[in-house]
């Protein structure tokens, strides 16, 4: 089954890509990503979302944390926390192809009450675990629905819903409940990271964060790192940090104007605190990046 899912999502990736290997479908929620080289490293902060290695490998490194999968292994990602990714085995004979699906915790929670199920684990935010067959099926024909453009306003919703039932019956459904849980600790810090998410180029107190967790501000620290492995401080530079590395390579901002547009005032400490973090000061990080482009 594997096999007929990494031949349609193939299909569709070599028709609709963009020059980073990305092949949005009409569905929402639902990506393709394809590479024919091994990549550079990827900063980002990462959303809940679960992905199906089709063929070759990826790594990916959260805080302290190693994670290696390759085809038919899935990633899942459970709450809003920074990852830094690297496509490991990817050839023009054999490219390295993935299944992005984002999940919705509206769904989740709804689902969770309709199948009576009330516990819910704590636990780390990135998981690996091989496929469910389930889980492979539904996003078949999940992606079967895009060569028939008229069933998708009328097919994708309930097949989506499908897709997150065989996510939480199967493998990854212990860890998948902590999203649908309304008063779980990942729910209620996600409301804190939405908040950081939308004005992160602003001071944000953490009395206010905490107060949107419903939470005291010591107890907010401490659930805050245990589930996206930062301080909210750390958290909200790292975005800054990714954003403005997504404007100087994406948009041709120089290092200064990356710098004001996501909240900085000093360009010295943006550059120090961007090596600190990404490896190397902003522009040669930018060159490093145009150098390796072409090949990917």
């Amino acid at each position: 089954m594997i096999e007929a899912l990494l031949s349609t999502a193939r299909r569709f990736a070599e028709a609709h890509a963009d020059a980073s290997g990305i092949a949005r479908s009409p569905i929402a929620g639902l990506t393709i990503v394809r590479a024919a080289t091994p990549s550079g490293l990827d900063y980002a902060i990462s959303c809940p979302l679960v992905a199906l290695v089709l063929q070759g490998s990826k790594a990916v490194t959260m805080g302290a944390q190693h994670f290696a999968f390759s085809a038919g292994e899935s990633l899942l990602v459970t709450a809003d926390v920074p990852t830094v990714s690297q496509i490991t085995r990817a050839s023009v004979a054999a490219p390295y192809f993935s299944l992005v699906f984002h999940l919705e915790r509206a769904v989740i929670a709804e689902l969770m009450e309709e199948m009576n199920v009330v516990t819910v684990t704590e636990g780390g935010p990135v998981q690996i675990e091989p496929t469910d067959a389930e889980v492979t099926d539904a996003a078949l024909r999940l992606m079967r629905l895009i060569d028939r453009p008229a069933s998708v306003p009328v097919l994708s919703a309930q097949l989506k819903r499908e897709m997150h039932y065989w996510l939480l019956a199967g493998r990854h459904g212990p860890a998948i409940r902590r999203l649908g849980s309304v008063d779980s600790h990942a729910q209620r810090i996600g409301r804190a990271v939405a908040l950081i998410r939308a004005d992160f180029k602003q001071p944000l107190p953490v009395e206010r964060l905490a107060d949107a967790a419903g939470m005291s501000p010591s107890s907010f620290h401490q659930h805050f790192r245990a589930v996206t492995s930062l301080s909210p401080l750390q958290f909200q530079k790292q975005l800054r940090l990714i954003e403005a590395r997504r404007l100087m390579l994406a948009e041709g901002l120089s290092a200064s104007s990356a710098a004001f547009e996501v909240g900085y005032e000093s360009v010295s400490q943006f550059t120090r605190e961007y090596g600190r973090l990404l490896g190397l000061p902003p522009a040669k990080d930018r060159e490093a990046a145009r150098r390796t482009q072409p090949a990917a």
